[in-house]
């Protein structure tokens, strides 16, 4: 909800004040609303025309609405989804992927390596083989792959020599280890090999690569982590004052009961739709109304709530105010967007639609 209060406050332009100091008002706004997306400076949109992975479209539209709010929070393990591709043009089966975008403090809980799997090539006579063993390693010692400790297996398995479309292997041990030493990242290998790991050559299965196919297939290292961060508590100091409408409006908001309003937040209008992919805004909404004596049911009050509307209308007690309209039910969004490396990210934001409203 702190998003949605930024907001405002950005868009809100208070009786007698100047240009520049709502200028100022704005940047601060803003400022502190990338502070709930957990980001310094927005990413620069991409230079040319990018289209995102399809897996992070998909995944996009399975945890979240077109809204971008969460369908269920269970779906994803973490809250961060980041998809790296491979933009070395390095030789075929050779792969390298570059991770400095992920900060030292996230938790890294899965990692997997994404290759597009070719056609078969046409070969002449019969078939020999209907399978083949495709293997997955951590290179240790890019100019000694064949010699002890150059490399290490991270995953293998059957792979069919029929059709094509992706294949995905994990490799989270790779990313982990890639993690504690930025230095020890020298790639990974893929092999091609008969089922008792005879050499194939040449290879009757080939994946897409980076340089030769088109982005849509390239390789891509798809990291799933945790930073830690849980709602959005940010300080609210700072900022001269409330949102404060006319006095007759603030009348009449009193006298109406304690309940659910629409609050549109645009991400065009703010001026980041340059990197963010979806949604292009959602609705946040705000609980706005009185919760007047005596507190019914339908108010969702707290017991506590019930006993401060009592004590207030009693006059029991100098000071006490009557409960206020608030929401009980916070979801969170999702958001897909380029991060400055152009490297498509999907985030989850806690706290971020209010739900229900009630008296507390």
């Amino acid at each position: 909800m702190l998003g949605t209060i930024l907001l405002l406050l950005a868009l809100a332009k208070p009786a007698c004040q100047s240009p520049a100091g709502a200028a100022s008002r704005r940047a601060e706004a803003l400022k502190r609303l990338l502070e709930v997306f957990g980001m310094e400076d927005p990413p620069p949109p991409p230079a040319h025309f990018k289209q995102p992975p399809q897996y992070m479209v998909d995944l996009f539209n399975t945890v979240a609405n077109a809204d971008g709010v969460t369908k269920n929070p269970d779906i994803l393990e973490g809250n961060t989804v980041r998809s790296f591709l491979e933009k070395t043009h390095s030789e075929k089966m050779r792969f390298l992927f570059v991770l400095s975008s992920v900060a030292k403090y996230e938790k890294i809980l899965m990692a997997e390596l994404h290759l597009f799997r070719l056609w078969p090539r046409a070969t002449d006579g019969p078939k020999k083989h209907h399978f083949c063993q495709v293997s997955v390693y951590q290179v240790l010692a890019k100019n000694e792959l064949d010699a002890p400790g150059g490399k290490k297996l991270l995953a293998a398995r059957l792979v069919s020599l029929q059709g094509s479309g992706w294949e995905v292997f994990a490799i989270t041990q790779a990313v982990r280890d890639w993690m504690e030493d930025e230095s020890s990242n020298q790639g990974l290998l893929v092999t091609v090999q008969g089922l008792g790991g005879s050499p194939l050559d040449p290879p009757p299965l080939q994946f897409a690569s980076s340089r030769d196919h088109h982005e849509s297939k390239k390789p891509m290292l798809v990291l799933f982590t945790d930073d830690g961060r849980r709602g959005a508590s940010l300080p609210m100091a700072g900022f001269p004052g409330g949102l404060t409408g006319p006095r007759s409006t603030r009348s009449l908001d009193r006298l109406q009961p304690c309940q659910k309003h629409p609050l549109s937040v645009d991400f065009e209008e703010i001026g980041w739709s340059g990197w963010i992919i979806s949604p292009r805004g959602y609705n946040a909404y705000h609980c706005k109304g009185s919760c007047p004596f005596p507190l019914g049911e339908n108010m969702r009050p707290t017991n506590h709530a019930t006993v401060q509307s009592i004590i207030n209308a009693l006059k029991l007690s100098e000071g006490v105010s009557s409960p206020c309209c608030v929401p009980d039910k916070l979801y969170s969004i999702n958001l897909l967007y380029f991060d400055d490396d152009e490297n498509v990210v999907l985030k989850q934001y806690d706290d971020m639609v209010a739900g229900s409203c009630g008296c507390h």
